[in-house]
């Protein structure tokens, strides 16, 4: 029998795994961690975000430059495959307002349950703390608790993860071994960090509500959070791209008026309200917002509408890689060939958050995990079977 070698158990190890189990090969998951998937289940923890329920060419431009490369992936297994496929493995979902789908029970764990279920049922055997150290010509070596272990294995499919939350697994220690193949990491979907003033200590943990952030040439109508680092949440990730860089942010706290809208408002002034007072009464400006514009504002201008629509943030850049959700940079595309096999090492493929590309949260992540592992899967079985019995 064939066998395959899938390094890395995270979502799109785990779909390599399956697409090659399928195609009747011996399939061996190993990974550096006690359990599988701990990145997955700790962002399943608060809700699991599958994927998002959009036409697929609106889904591909969230990627910007990078969805070039990942369309084939997307093309092949996008939303509605995400969907089907978790549906196949007993979770029904929900699609939310923005289009983002949920497992109804809000977790990640029953999908992971159901998912290594069918591994096993499958007969695909996972080896954990096995903490891979490089090659021994066509061979994989591991550190494991019983002293270095050698595996080979017809194929291989290494799907190792980005660099960023290295408690979990993902520390991009493997880059080493990759030299001139790597674009550098850097922080995604990160937050900002902001040297807050003493008097914004009580805003820590308000959310941001409908407002719009901007950098030169992006816009995003989402919500942020200031938290005891700076500012985090979906709008800030939306735009790490561009903020990691040191890009000017401009927050406009009130979207849905015009300047002119708002000059109207606030010249209608009651005698003896506070300028606070006045902001709340008028515009319904929140504690949040309020703190926000004196923060950045000051000294505040005799006209406050233009400020209200383009409030500068003061920010030092993204926080730390260890800190982000996920990473760009990663192995690049140029060092691999269209069915993501290493250009120098035939019958190695790689998947996952470990290639250069990424994307904003909001189902996009995960959906191009799944689908890569998903191609280098095929793409390997495929390899194995010189009479290509596995189709894409």
């Amino acid at each position: 029998m064939k066998r395959a070698l899938i390094i890395g158990a995270g979502p799109a190890g785990l779909m390599a795994a399956e697409v090659l189990a399928e195609a009747g090969l011996s399939v061996t998951l190993a990974d550096k961690r006690p359990t599988p998937a701990r990145k997955f289940l700790m962002a399943g923890k608060s809700g699991l975000n599958l994927t998002k329920a959009e036409d697929l060419s609106a889904f591909r431009a969230a990627f910007g430059p990078d969805a070039e490369a990942l369309s084939p992936m997307l093309d092949a297994f996008g939303p509605a495959e995400v969907q089907a496929w978790a549906e196949g493995l007993g979770q029904p979902l929900f699609t939310g307002s923005t289009g983002r789908v949920f497992p109804k029970v809000m977790k990640a764990s029953p999908l992971l349950r159901a998912w290594m279920a069918r591994l096993s049922g499958m007969g695909a055997e996972v080896r954990t703390r096995y903490c891979w150290t490089g090659w021994n010509g066509p061979d994989a070596i591991f550190d494991t608790p019983d002293g270095p272990v050698q595996l080979s294995a017809d194929v291989m499919v290494l799907a190792m993860g980005g660099a960023s939350w290295p408690r979990l697994g993902s520390d991009g220690i493997w880059s080493n071994e990759f030299p001139g193949q790597v674009a550098p990491f850097k922080p995604a979907n990160a937050g900002i960090t902001v040297a807050w003033s003493d008097k914004m200590a009580e805003q820590f943990g308000a959310p941001l509500k409908s407002i719009a952030l901007q950098v030169p040439g992006q816009q995003t109508r989402s919500e942020a959070v200031i938290s005891a680092r700076g500012l985090e949440g979906a709008g800030i990730y939306a735009l790490s791209r561009w903020l990691r860089e040191g890009a000017a942010l401009t927050i406009d706290l009130m979207p849905d008026l015009s300047e002119a809208a708002l000059r109207e408002k606030l010249s209608k002034r009651r005698r003896g309200d506070s300028l606070s007072s006045h902001l709340r009464r008028r515009l319904g400006l929140d504690p949040a917002k309020r703190a926000l514009l004196m923060e950045f504002g000051r000294p505040l201008p005799d006209d406050l509408a233009p400020l209200l629509k383009a409030l500068p943030v003061r920010h030092e850049g993204a926080m730390p890689m260890e800190q982000a959700i996920s990473t760009a940079g990663g192995l690049r595309f140029d060092a691999l060939d269209d069915r993501l096999m290493l250009r120098d090492r035939p019958g190695t493929f790689a998947a996952g958050e470990m290639l250069d590309w990424e994307a904003p949260t909001g189902g996009y992540l995960l959906t191009a995990c799944l689908a890569t592992g998903r191609w280098a899967g095929l793409a390997a079985a495929d390899y194995a079977f010189s009479d290509s019995t596995v189709r894409r």
